[in-house]
């Protein structure tokens, strides 16, 4: 494995010239570690070593103060001495020349297999480190050469890696390589290093970007169409080579995500495709990653003609206007500091921060995008070579370029020195004393007081030509703060700002925010759609913060967005309408299932840009009209079934919106909801009706009626809740079977009816389910026949029937059907609510019903407002004993809801303060159900509410905070609780 040294030499003649002094943070712990290290060479036989070790000089005092400030190079030391030892032969710049002949050589050896490739590049990755920081920390390598020493050593990493995995498919069959001694040549593989390594400006412990293309052309494609999954397999293979950690540490950690569209294209793409995607939905800040762009490994000819192909995609011919703009709307993105407030030093992302090194990189890649097409001068890869070109042409001043430069140096010196103590990718200055102490002397400064002091006056000074550069673009985010999407590494800043305004995942948002302006969806596929998403972005996000759940309303916009079909309205819309704006926002932060409705069928959306919406009233009249209006015409059965559901989704989304808008109260939204549900349901009978009849025919005097159950009854119907039927039909006694081309006898004829109708209502179709079913509630529940004859019905109301069923028909209301029928049967339902019982066994069975529910079906928690004792239940076995015992005070005609039936309890039954105190509860219930239903698909989670929905919950019930809120459903429970016992417990004992 090891390189063929040179014959040792039996002078002691040391080969690194320190440049520097060093100060160590503490000079007896460093001499001790030295110390230790020239124990670990006398236990490798490295005699030599461990003499000059032991000595006194100035090359010990620097070696002792560099293996005390950087545990990684002491520990490296430590286990491989014998990397010290080696520059007695020769020095750094030879020794790395060597190391990388090694590596070409390691990847085309006969016996070479993936395991001993690895472990051989993570031990020659180990060595060149150590002495590439060993001559930076010593100042014998200036930061230039620093960096063009770790992009040499990636490539060649990357390319040993390449031509092993060529050689090992050309072997297997799987390509076919025209000279298997030069693999690459020819291969179709194109590796292009992007952004540092591109530029061959990597840092210590950096990434490395790779974008993977193939050309299915290549003389070394056996199967073109197979060449897809081939490459993407090569490359993970790649991956694993470069980036797995074993017992020998890693290579080089890899990232792929810079290629087009991560999120839905393979690990390799075809060129055409790759091309075919920049030129068509190409973003201006993959024009700019694109700068950096350069082969790095594979096959290079192909690689350089692939970017010479993208050259008209990256330098725009003309002055580009389109580039300014989208750089100007990027920077109103961004707020410019131009030098005010003060900078911390500890903590500071050297990197991201204010005045750090990506501004550098920015400042110059803009200019390059702007006038690169023009001169091709201005097309260069590496940063501080491009501040001298844009100096040369008078794009920026000669101030400019060599304060930008004498920075940029510096601060890739700072990075450099944080990441070589530990080996650690990251960019943030220490927050301790220490760490900062470590930094300053590792930097040659004499403390840390005097590094802090050159580290602001740096970072002033980048930020000062930084913000200059956009002075004229105006701020459309003012307030909001600093903002900024571009490029694939977050801006540290924008994760404060996006922290700010209330996102508890800011990481996550900039990479939703730049898939939702990718031109992936139909929605951003112009230009002009993805200029005003941009735009709108700031009050998006500080809209989507103010509902609390901010994470998760982005992610719901993004699902949204995927699937409009234009956005350019939507956006302009949103941009001028704030009020709009919010409520958007409120949807997608507090209320869940409104937000699935709108994201599964944006069509919905329409609904809400018609500005009467807040003002109309959504009553039986209004629907009944819309209704009629969308449905009207000669329909196919299918068609009409199709836009009844598209009608009900839109409408209870409407209806939603008025509520959580605080246009109508959760009462009047109940009535609503069930007016919809009468309406959409009687068209679908008739619709069955009718679609049944061509096939089947008539019954002579056959008639159909649909009597609601429970909260369809009570006319308390929620965004969420099931429907219970009971489909009652009548016919002429003498009546046989029905006039149809396949005739059926009535029972049959009605039964199958009613499962059509089940069909047309709950089956899930493309444009969703009208509403779920429940006919339990029909006389004898599942075991009885889906439709009932009403003598039957009523025989069996007088007869057969449970108290419990009485009680639920205090609930039952006819919502469709034959008129006559529906009449005769509200009559008999009245008739047999007014029956004689007795009182105090209706009292009991109730009473004993409640506890034998409770025990059951015992509440999930304080929330569980249906089950809570206290809780609705409770409320309705009041108000349907009251019915069947003949409590309550008729005024006309028989109600059906819960609370007209507690309004008018009778006297003798409940005073007027408990009368009050269970209207109250009730409203409260009410409120709170149909809010929480309303946005939440499944259960209410007491320990994660959004906070969005907390505070439609205080401001439905008027309450002032939640733990009031809580206090308060608490307190009333307690009291229903009490009521109940009085009313239902007391007077059954």
């Amino acid at each position: 494995m090891a390189v063929r040294m040179a014959a040792k030499r039996i002078d002691t003649e040391w080969r690194l010239q320190p440049a520097a002094t060093l100060l160590p943070l503490d000079a007896d712990r460093a001499r001790r570690e030295l110390s230790e290290i020239a124990s670990a060479a006398a236990e490798e036989g490295l005699a030599r070593l461990e003499t000059f070790l032991a000595a006194e000089g100035v090359d010990q005092d620097l070696l002792a103060a560099v293996f005390d400030l950087s545990p990684f190079l002491r520990d490296v030391a430590r286990r491989r001495p014998q990397i010290l030892d080696v520059l007695f032969d020769t020095d750094v710049k030879a020794r790395l020349a060597a190391i990388g002949e090694a590596i070409g050589k390691a990847a085309r050896a006969e016996t070479v297999s993936e395991q001993s490739l690895m472990m051989e590049l993570r031990q020659w990755k180990t060595e060149s480190h150590f002495l590439i920081a060993l001559a930076d920390l010593a100042g014998e390598a200036e930061p230039a050469l620093t960096v063009r020493r770790l992009s040499d050593l990636a490539d060649a990493c990357t390319r040993a890696a390449v031509d092993f995995l060529l050689r090992d498919a050309h072997g297997q069959g799987k390509l076919r390589l025209p000279n298997p001694e030069n693999p690459a040549r020819q291969s179709g593989w194109i590796l292009l290093g992007m952004g540092k390594l591109g530029a061959h400006e990597l840092n210590f412990s950096s990434d490395i970007d790779l974008v993977v293309f193939f050309d299915p052309d290549a003389p070394a494609i056996v199967d073109p169409l197979d060449a897809t999954e081939l490459f993407a397999r090569l490359t993970r293979r790649l991956v694993r080579i470069l980036q797995d950690r074993t017992e020998h540490g890693y290579v080089f950690r890899t990232d792929l995500r810079l290629r087009p569209d991560p999120g839905s294209t393979p690990l390799a793409i075809p060129v055409e495709a790759a091309l075919h995607y920049y030129e068509g939905r190409g973003q201006n800040w993959e024009r700019a990653a694109m700068i950096k762009a350069r082969p790095v490994a594979g096959d290079l000819a192909a690689g350089a003609a692939f970017l010479k192909e993208l050259q008209p995609y990256v330098w725009r011919k003309y002055m580009d206007y389109a580039a300014i703009a989208d750089v100007h709307s990027i920077k109103r993105q961004i707020h410019a500091h131009k030098g005010h407030g003060e900078i911390a030093v500890k903590g500071h992302n050297v990197k991201l921060g204010r005045g750090g090194i990506r501004e550098i990189e920015f400042f110059v890649q803009t200019q390059q995008l702007i006038a690169g097409g023009r001169f091709p001068e201005l097309r260069g890869r590496e940063t501080v070579p491009m501040l001298g070109q844009l100096a040369a042409r008078g794009w920026i001043t000669a101030d400019a370029r060599d304060a930008l430069a004498r920075q940029y140096w510096f601060l890739r010196r700072v990075e450099h020195a944080i990441q070589m103590v530990a080996d650690e990718q990251t960019h943030i200055l220490p927050e301790s004393d220490e760490g900062l102490e470590r930094i300053a002397r590792m930097l040659g400064f004499v403390d840390q007081a005097r590094f802090a002091e050159a580290f602001r006056a740096s970072l002033q000074q980048v930020e000062r030509h930084y913000a200059a550069l956009f002075e004229t673009a105006p701020e459309l985010s003012a307030g909001v703060g600093n903002l900024v999407f571009t490029g694939d590494v977050d801006d540290p800043d924008t994760l404060q700002t996006l922290q700010r305004l209330g996102f508890q995942r800011p990481k996550c948002q900039p990479r939703m925010t730049r898939q939702m302006s990718l031109g992936r969806y139909r929605v951003t596929l112009s230009a002009e759609a993805r200029e005003r998403l941009t735009e709108l972005t700031p009050a998006l996000l500080k809209a989507f913060g103010q509902t609390r759940r901010a994470d998760e309303a982005v992610m719901r916009f993004d699902e949204f967005l995927a699937g409009l079909p234009a956005g350019i309205q939507l956006f302009s819309l949103l941009q001028s309408n704030p009020a709009l704006l919010k409520l958007m926002a409120t949807i997608m932060g507090a209320a869940p299932r409104l937000a699935a409705i709108i994201t599964r069928r944006p069509h919905v959306f329409d609904g809400l840009l018609d500005p009467a919406l807040l003002a109309e009233l959504p009553d039986r009249a209004y629907l009944s009209a819309r209704l009629a209006a969308f449905i009207e015409g000669d329909r196919a059965y299918e068609d009409v079934l199709d836009r009844l559901r598209i009608f009900a989704s839109e409408q209870k989304f409407l209806i939603g919106v008025r509520l959580l808008a605080g246009a109508i109260d959760p009462a009047r939204a109940g009535r609503a909801f069930s007016d919809l549900a009468d309406l959409t349901i009687e068209a679908a009978l008739q619709a069955v009706i009718a679609e049944f009849a061509l096939r089947h025919g008539s019954i002579a005097g056959g008639t159909v009626a649909l009597l609601g159950m429970g909260k369809l009854g009570s006319r308390e119907l929620t965004a969420g809740s099931d429907v219970d039927l009971i489909l009652l039909y009548d016919h002429d006694p003498d009546a046989e079977e029905s006039d149809g081309e396949k005739p059926l006898a009535p029972s049959h004829y009605y039964t199958r009816m009613t499962q059509r109708l089940i069909a047309a209502v709950s089956a899930p179709t493309a444009e969703g389910v009208l509403y779920e079913l429940d006919l339990r509630l029909r006389p004898s529940g599942n075991k009885g026949p889906v439709a009932t004859h009403v003598d039957a019905f009523k025989k069996y109301q007088r007869q057969d029937a449970w108290t419990w069923e009485h009680m639920a028909l205090a609930r039952a209301r006819a919502i469709g059907g034959d008129a006559a029928l529906c009449a005769e049967v509200e009559t008999e339902v009245a008739a047999v609510l007014a029956l004689q019982r007795d009182a105090p066994k209706v009292v009991a069975e109730a009473s004993e019903m409640r506890a034998l529910i409770e025990k059951e079906k015992p509440p999930r928690d304080r929330w569980d407002i249906k089950l809570i004792p206290g809780g609705l239940i409770d409320l309705e076995f009041i108000a349907q004993v009251a019915v069947l015992t003949g409590h309550v005070v008729e005024a006309g005609r028989r109600v059906t809801a819960t609370a007209d039936i507690l309004a008018r309890l009778s006297p003798d039954f409940a005073g007027a303060d408990v009368r009050q105190q269970l209207c109250d509860a009730y409203a409260l219930y009410l409120a709170l159900t149909q809010m929480i239903r309303l946005c939440l698909t499944g259960e209410f989670q007491r320990d994660d509410v959004p906070p969005g929905l907390s505070d439609l919950l205080l401001a439905v019930t008027d309450l002032p905070d939640f733990a009031v809120l809580e206090a308060h459903l608490k307190d009333t429970s307690r009291k229903v609780r009490q009521d109940f016992d009085l009313l239902l417990r007391a007077k059954n004992s």
